[in-house]
């Protein structure tokens, strides 16, 4: 992390001044725009009361959703706005703009300690294609920049990178430094035995991260259906399920080079369709039916994990062990979620890599019992396949 932090500002480069921050409050929204979660909007909370009670004036901006092709009622921050206020226990002022005439003197109008909040980035069409021009009119709003929204670091727009190069100080916010702090401290001083943790549906979105991590780990443990290619490759029968034929040569290639570090499901939950829970059952890998698909992993492979898991001092998780919103092929994916809450309770560093898998540990309420959950489902992958982050690049270095 050699990025200069929000907490190393200086009073002198806070009071009085205006903090363009860009936040990540792409939150769910529900029948009559409320906010449905609104964990995102908590996370940024600390690096907004050190901004506050600095006596910043802080401008803040986002995106929410996919508008297509510029502003669109339902993707407006404007619920985000009343949800922050509350949360933040004083009043939130909401520009119904992003840019432009309005935006400015709505900034200018801030007192010390004040709050704004611009509409949604994405209303510009500018800022998906980090134009220039749009850059230059958000940068009007603020005399110094924050990143705190890690989970949009990964991708150069507008707000998240062209604006970062024209505003000083350019710094990281508080959400921002965890995520780089844990992402990073696991991939290049881990405390070992280092365990990863790989699911999800396809190998091809996982490549990279299997290619990263094979050097650095002591056990990369594989789940999800991305394990079928895998088993494919070894000419065992796959069933229905998911393969990905285009990666089976690669997954052959991934097991022989990988030797005894990569491991795989030695057994699968399988049935004839996801809509037939009742009919689950466990087969040995090489065991399985030509008629059915592998859902999850097996009950004895997830207590080996689980077993894995807790003889580590390191352990990173991406992706799910399973299709773990229809039970019964959600074992997998909580045996994995318990073992890495009681691991941290013995001291183990757990960070779980944003997606489905924050989504598993938030379901199965045992985020708080981890080091680390990631706001970043994208970001975090492409961090941990050593990837740089356009958001932190254009950062100011320590």
């Amino acid at each position: 992390m050699n990025k200069r932090t929000v907490a190393s500002l200086a009073p002198a480069e806070m009071k009085g001044r205006r903090a363009l921050v860009r936040v990540d409050f792409n939150v769910p929204l529900g029948e009559g725009g409320t906010v449905t979660d609104d964990t995102r909007i908590r996370a940024a909370l600390p690096t907004l009361q050190l901004l506050l009670q600095g006596g910043a004036r802080v401008v803040l901006c986002s995106h929410l959703g996919r508008p297509k092709g510029g502003p669109d009622p339902k993707y407006s921050l404007a619920p985000v706005a009343k949800r922050l206020q509350e949360l933040l226990g004083r009043p939130v002022a909401f520009c119904p703009t992003v840019v432009g005439a309005e935006a400015e003197a709505a900034s200018r109008a801030l007192k010390d300690g004040e709050v704004l909040l611009v509409e949604n980035t994405r209303f510009e069409k500018g800022e998906e294609k980090n134009d220039a021009a749009l850059a230059e009119a958000m940068a009007k709003l603020g005399d110094f920049y924050v990143n705190d929204a890690f989970g949009s670091a990964h991708r150069a727009h507008a707000s998240t990178e062209a604006v970062a190069r024209l505003l000083r100080p350019a710094v990281a916010g508080l959400l921002m430094e965890k995520e780089l702090e844990y992402l990073g401290g696991a991939l290049d001083h881990p405390k070992r035995p280092f365990v990863a943790i790989l699911g999800g549906a396809k190998i091809s979105g996982k490549i990279d991260v299997i290619e990263a991590l094979l050097p650095k780990v002591d056990a990369l443990l594989v789940g999800g259906a991305m394990a079928c290619t895998f088993y494919k490759a070894m000419g065992f029968e796959t069933g229905s399920s998911l393969v990905e034929p285009d990666r089976v040569e690669m997954a052959a290639a991934l097991v022989e080079r990988a030797g005894t570090v990569l491991i795989l499901p030695h057994d699968a939950t399988v049935a004839p369709a996801i809509a037939e829970g009742a009919k689950a059952h466990a087969v040995k890998r090489d065991a399985i039916p030509a008629t059915e698909a592998m859902l999850d992993i097996g009950p004895d492979t997830a207590a080996s994990y689980a077993r894995a898991i807790l003889s580590a001092k390191t352990v990173v998780w991406n992706g799910p062990m399973g299709a773990f919103e229809t039970p019964p092929f959600d074992n997998g994916t909580n045996v994995v979620a318990r073992a890495m809450a009681d691991a941290t309770a013995k001291g183990c560093i757990t960070v779980v890599g944003g997606g489905d898998s924050a989504a598993a540990v938030e379901g199965a309420g045992l985020a708080a019992q981890m080091s680390h959950v990631s706001t970043g489902g994208g970001a975090s992958l492409e961090f941990l396949e050593g990837k740089v982050l356009p958001g932190v690049a254009a950062l100011d270095d320590k």
